[in-house]
């Protein structure tokens, strides 16, 4: 059966972004793999908390208090259900990246004997191997160069294939005995490919190695079950979730997540403290020390409320019409190389390319000129870009908000290009 077709102009009149000021007409925003526009009732949630329930949470005794107590963990069980985990396996982040240098430090706390006995089992040594893949953000890169660095374990990747695709016969070699730690993107932030997420995991825990998936750019488009999919961690920010900036989740597997040793350390994770000793409760709460983003998860909540409401199929049907559109499009201008272009993956609606003889940077400023916002630079991940032997390109990314009036015109602009600077 069909899925039911999105109304992209019912949609679109929920976002204020997307409404047009003095008659203009709105950009073209193609940059929601960056952030994603908000939509009115994520913008009122937030506001409608800090303007009637704003209180700390997890601390007072009186009425306003345990209100925003109840609106906060609440947050935490809708957030932790659309992504198909239980609130206790579902730790508040500031986003992504606070997400994964948790748990690398965290790691390396068990690694320098922190934890007790349940904690020996992230013990990082010299030889010891931690395996990342060539096409990761650097968020999920630096943390575990330096968690390398300061255990004196090998930091590995797996290769990316010319089609943008991971090398798994590379994977099974690496992948072995010595390996600690695994981990990758579910999606590319450069090639929009969805990575064999099944077969990775498979090849970690053959060798008991702990699983660590970034999933920031799959959460707004793809329906989760994180549980489902075996890793032991994932974490996505809450800014491309359609929801605030500053808010993200870490999710972790119950008994692995319940062996982590703390990372942050001070008020609201802990049991009894004393002048030389402290005591810390169990996760989640172990590992959201100090003031929380409460008015942020109240709204991050709201978000994926809304996309609940919507409908994932619905969302995924348009969306992959915008993906072909582009790449369609993308395939027929002269002198565009598009990345990760193979029918051999499954992705998401976000295409990367370069337009030969001109800068990416230069693209995005005309591209810019004509009410088109794309994403220019090496996307954090400069890695990859070495791979296909660039410094810089251009992304198109696309939600479920994108017509295709938004795509066209990009490509219009695209078409250009190349005329416009003398490179053709």
């Amino acid at each position: 059966m069909n899925p039911p077709a999105l109304d992209v102009d019912a949609v679109r009149a929920d976002f204020p972004f997307f409404s047009p000021g003095d008659g203009g007409i709105p950009p073209a925003y193609l940059d929601s793999a960056a952030t994603s526009q908000k939509p009115r009732v994520v913008l009122e949630a937030e506001r409608g908390f800090l303007e009637g329930a704003n209180a700390a949470v997890h601390r007072g005794a009186h009425t306003l208090a345990a209100e925003a107590t109840e609106l906060f963990e609440d947050a935490r069980e809708s957030v932790a259900r659309f992504v198909g985990a239980e609130p206790d396996t579902f730790v508040w982040t500031g986003g992504a990246t606070a997400g994964l240098n948790l748990l690398a430090y965290a790691i390396g706390n068990a690694s320098a004997g922190r934890g007790g006995a349940a904690a020996q089992r992230f013990n990082l040594y010299a030889g010891d191997d931690i395996v990342v893949t060539e096409a990761e953000h650097h968020a999920n890169l630096v943390p575990w160069q330096e968690l390398a660095a300061r255990t004196g374990a090998t930091l590995r990747h797996i290769p990316v294939l010319d089609d943008g695709t991971l090398d798994m016969d590379a994977a099974a070699r690496i992948i072995g005995h010595r390996t600690r730690i695994l981990a990758f993107p579910h999606v590319s932030n450069v090639l929009g490919i969805v990575n064999p997420v099944a077969e990775l995991v498979e090849l970690a825990h053959a060798v008991d190695a702990v699983t660590v998936l970034d999933a920031c750019q799959s959460v707004p488009h793809l329906p989760l079950d994180l549980p489902a999919l075996g890793v032991d961690f994932a974490v996505f920010s809450g800014h491309k979730l359609f929801g605030p900036y500053a808010v993200g989740g870490l999710y972790g597997r119950g008994d692995v997540l319940e062996a982590l040793p703390v990372f942050l350390t001070g008020g609201s994770m802990i049991t009894e403290v004393t002048l030389d000793s402290a005591g810390y409760l169990p996760p989640p709460q172990r590992f959201e020390a100090g003031t929380q983003p409460v008015s942020q998860a109240v709204a991050l909540a709201a978000a994926v409320s809304y996309l609940d409401d919507i409908g994932h199929d619905a969302i995924a049907a348009h969306e992959a019409m915008l993906a072909e559109r582009m790449r369609d499009g993308l395939r027929s201008i002269d002198g565009v190389r598009l990345f990760g272009d193979t029918d051999h993956a499954a992705r998401v609606a976000l295409w990367t390319f370069d337009v030969e003889g001109v800068h990416a940077h230069d693209v995005g400023q005309l591209l810019d000129s004509r009410g088109v916002a794309v994403r220019v630079g090496h996307h954090c991940a400069q890695p990859l870009h070495r791979r296909f032997g660039l410094t810089a390109s251009v992304r198109a990314s696309a939600a479920f908000y994108n017509t295709i009036d938004d795509v066209d015109r990009m490509l219009d602009g695209v078409s250009g290009v190349r005329a416009f600077f003398g490179a053709a």
